[in-house]
């Protein structure tokens, strides 16, 4: 996933502009670009093996971009949008956004499958030794977990119960699993569903003992990853769990966005809190405490949720892809920072 620079040196074929440098000129131009650009020699190195002040090597390097003696390149792998990654992670004040090309036969499906490998490679790169990773339901949370192949030793938790307990080998249970046999450390899985008929039963759950263990990590976790859904059939589990009375409800209060079994307006306020009474899952104000917490969502149908939960500031990092991002860089007023992790409720 890193960038990596190529950088041509050419000679005497550096094209025309170059060649209104004498021969002499265009020789030590070309050596002192290699020293400098292939080498990862200093200016005051190079100058003191030709004999001129460092000031003179800055101006030759700078000339020899100047008059296209010296090409660089920046190459990232095909599938990463580099350009669009920084503007959305400018737009947002994220700490990482990274934007891979949406497949051309999948444009609008959500959460495309490659947005999980990259997923993994990130987390790759976050999570250091001795962390401990929390993982949320979601069908690219699953996807990524799959893909992994290197994580530093870490503790992993899972952070919601599953979409149906019967689903839980291939659902968020192996995911969490598969994490922590990646990093050889250890796991503590929630075997329970994520939403509960009534406060009660869910209250109950929450007491027993191999899920009480792994709430007790939710303030540990120093990094999680989350899915986003719309509010919207088969894009977003909680709206698929609900009866249509209880949906239809809570698109009464305005609700945009699901993660995590919270609910959030356009504007990235919450709302719908009852909701959380009823379900296995971590609290926002644990979320908002995580140094870092990964997102993965895509597709242009996703687009406008992601951009509510982006506005919730419970949000640090985003995995998408193109045709989200294109809908994202347009989507209503610039925000506030995510970094400050500030709460639109205002509580």
């Amino acid at each position: 996933m890193n960038s990596s620079e190529e950088i041509a040196v050419s000679g005497m074929s550096a094209g025309r502009s170059a060649m209104r440098m004498g021969p002499a000129e265009l020789v030590q131009a070309a050596a002192m670009a290699r020293r400098f650009y292939l080498e990862g020699k200093s200016k005051i190195q190079i100058a003191e093996e030709f004999g001129v002040s460092r000031f003179k090597v800055a101006r030759v390097l700078e000339t020899a971009l100047e008059r296209d003696l010296v090409r660089i390149e920046i190459r990232v792998p095909a599938e990463l949008d580099a350009e669009r990654s920084d503007a959305l992670r400018a737009r947002y004040g994220l700490r990482h956004a990274v934007v891979v090309e949406s497949p051309a036969e999948a444009e609008e499906s959500p959460d495309p499958e490659n947005l999980g490998e990259v997923a993994a490679d990130l987390l790759g790169e976050l999570v250091n030794e001795g962390d401990v990773l929390g993982l949320a339901w979601g069908r690219s949370t699953i996807h990524m977990a799959a893909a992994l192949d290197r994580l530093p030793p870490c503790t992993v938790v899972q952070l919601t119960g599953v979409y149906d307990a019967g689903t839980a080998e291939r659902g968020s249970v192996e995911a969490v699993r598969r994490a922590a046999q990646v990093s050889g450390g250890d796991a503590h899985p929630i075997y329970a569903p994520m939403l509960l008929p009534d406060a009660a039963t869910a209250a109950a759950l929450r007491n027993q003992t191999g899920i009480a263990r792994a709430f007790e990590y939710f303030d540990k976790v120093t990094v999680a990853c989350v899915s986003i859904g719309s509010w919207e059939p088969g894009i977003s589990t909680v709206h698929d769990m609900l009866s249509d009375q209880e949906r239809a409800h809570y698109a009464s209060l305005g609700v945009a966005a699901e993660m995590s079994a919270h609910l959030f307006d356009a504007d990235g306020r919450r709302v719908g809190r009852d909701l959380g009474e009823r379900c296995i899952t971590v609290k926002a104000d644990q979320l908002r405490r995580i140094p870092e917490v990964v997102a993965i969502a895509g597709g242009a149908r996703k687009a406008s949720a992601i951009d509510a939960v982006l506005r919730s500031g419970l949000v640090t990092s985003l995995v998408t892809d193109t045709s989200a991002a294109d809908v994202l860089m347009t989507a209503g007023p610039t925000p506030k920072p995510a970094l400050n992790r500030a709460d639109p409720d205002g509580v």
